[in-house]
């Protein structure tokens, strides 16, 4: 192990070494850092040229060039934007701290749908609902992103802020709703006709029941969830995951579950006394994230039985999501201050920039700030990498299902759940762990059209900019990061393969 650790990090850093030396060789001859001044019909160009040459170095051969910007890598100077004297370093903190929030959410989402979407349409496959999930990945797959952020600005950007104005619920929406919710929810489901028509009714049933709630509650207008709503889906969350985890004949596991959904309910009252009387931030509730899962696991090993944890997993995945209704809550609740403040004035999705300028409201609002700021460039990434996620994912399924040792699982009598998430899942997912790393790294490395339409000056939005005004230093230590992170992306996926795969073991 310690002689694959010592080869895997030589060779990573020889090539970022001969990565960046390439990319600093092509962007310097890519760039002309005099271009301005070259245009310029000020009478001392020609001392104005020699000095920005005389500061930049640029006699000096470009080999040279690179090996003193590399020797400053080590004291931690990726050196300076010379129009505005700035420090690449200040820079990048920045640059990062915009992209990571972007690109977080997108990312978790895109994979958690992309790979849903792409078993379920596996296990229908030829299906009218598997070809229509094939139609709509390789339609989200083809789209521009320019195309996709401009009608996300107008639909649920504008014409949303505008529906906001006077909100109310038309009859067709409810057709539109329980039309769509049932046939889609039937498509997934399959099975005989009774079997279909059971699934189109009461999913037809829910979708009237959430619309009619959204509608008799006056939701756009005073947004909320309520006791009686975080009871009702805390319950359906605790079903929903063991259904998915262990199966509902686990009684330990469902019970467990109920309990922990229970407790959420309980907890409701309590936990409003902590949102409004203690100052909140992000720490905060992350630790409080933590301790969900602990306490999650706890009543699990209380529930116990001979396979106590597995039940700890079980009520631990359903406490996370529980804990979230309690936050989203409490988030809604401020909306009506939030849309009445003077510098939103009644258009809480905002289509440009990170954050409305001069907000500073406290946690609650200047949280539901950054969500409305962050909701269509969100958006977008996920419409696109959601389609590829979910192609992947559906070859790798039907690649699985068509295995010896599937058809043995159903031999020995298994249910058709413990088929599917015990032995097909988990080998589905090899193929993506080569992917996933990859596209994740590729994204922290900056959506550059995504940032560049939506204004969100992240790495991608550095870089473009960087480039564009011929400055060399930040285009460098972007590449540098992206050259890193990229062998580290590689590096995860050999540690992703070896875990989803016991057979996998590394021969030193």
């Amino acid at each position: 192990m310690f002689m694959f650790l010592t080869r895997r990090l030589l060779t990573s850093a020889l090539v970022v070494l001969i990565s960046t030396l390439v990319m600093y060789v092509l962007v310097s001859i890519a760039i002309d850092p005099l271009e301005d001044l070259r245009a310029s019909t000020d009478p001392n160009k020609e001392a104005l040229i020699a000095s920005r040459t005389n500061a930049l170095d640029l006699n000096t051969p470009v080999l040279l060039r690179y090996l003193d910007w590399l020797s400053g890598i080590p004291r931690g100077y990726l050196g300076v934007n010379w129009q505005t004297n700035q420090q690449v370093t200040e820079l990048l903190s920045g640059a990062v701290t915009t992209t990571l929030q972007l690109v977080t959410v997108a990312a978790l989402l895109a994979i958690m749908l992309g790979v849903f979407v792409g078993i379920v349409s596996a296990l229908r496959q030829y299906s009218g609902f598997d070809y229509s999930l094939t139609l709509l990945s390789f339609l989200l797959y083809s789209l521009p992103t320019f195309w996709v952020a401009v009608l996300l600005k107008q639909f649920l950007a504008i014409e949303f802020n505008n529906f906001l104005d006077e909100p109310g619920i038309a009859w067709w929406f409810y057709v539109v709703v329980i039309l769509a919710s049932g046939i889609v929810t039937m498509a997934a489901v399959g099975g005989t006709a009774r079997k279909r028509l059971q699934v189109f009714g009461i999913a037809a049933g829910a979708g009237l029941v959430a619309v009619a709630y959204m509608d008799l509650t006056d939701f756009f207008v005073t947004p909320g969830l309520g006791i009686i709503m975080v009871a009702v889906l805390g319950i359906a969350i605790a079903v929903g995951v063991t259904g998915l985890s262990t199966g509902l004949g686990d009684r330990r596991s469902l019970y467990a579950a109920l309990t922990v959904a229970v407790l959420g309910v309980v907890l409701y009252y309590p936990m409003l006394y902590v949102w409004y009387y203690i100052e909140v931030n992000w720490l905060i509730i992350i630790g409080l994230g933590v301790l969900t899962v602990l306490v999650g696991l706890g009543v699990g090993l209380v529930w116990g039985g001979p396979d106590k944890w597995t039940v700890a997993r079980t009520a631990a995945l359903t406490a996370v999501p529980v804990a979230m209704l309690l936050f989203v809550d409490r988030l809604l609740s401020s909306w009506d201050s939030f849309v009445d403040n003077g510098l939103i004035r009644g258009r809480p999705i905002s289509t440009s920039g990170r954050r409305t300028p001069n907000f500073d409201e406290g946690f609650w609002l200047n949280t539901l700030d950054l969500f409305g700021h962050l909701l269509l460039p969100t958006v977008t990434l996920v419409l696109i990498s959601f389609a590829s996620y979910s192609r992947y994912s559906r070859a790798s399924t039907l690649e699985v299902l068509n295995q010896d040792y599937m058809r043995t699982a159903r031999a020995k009598g298994l249910t058709e759940r413990t088929v599917i998430m015990r032995h097909a899942f988990r080998n589905a997912l090899i193929p993506l762990a080569s992917i996933v790393p990859v596209d994740i790294i590729t994204l922290v490395g900056g959506a550059v059209i995504t940032e560049r339409i939506f204004g969100w000056r992240g790495m991608g939005f550095l870089f473009a900019d960087s480039l564009e005004k011929n400055i060399i230093d930040p285009v460098m230590a972007y590449l540098l990061i992206v050259a890193i992170l990229a062998v580290v992306a590689n590096f995860v996926a050999d540690l992703m393969y070896a875990v989803l795969d016991p057979r996998i073991r590394v021969n030193a």
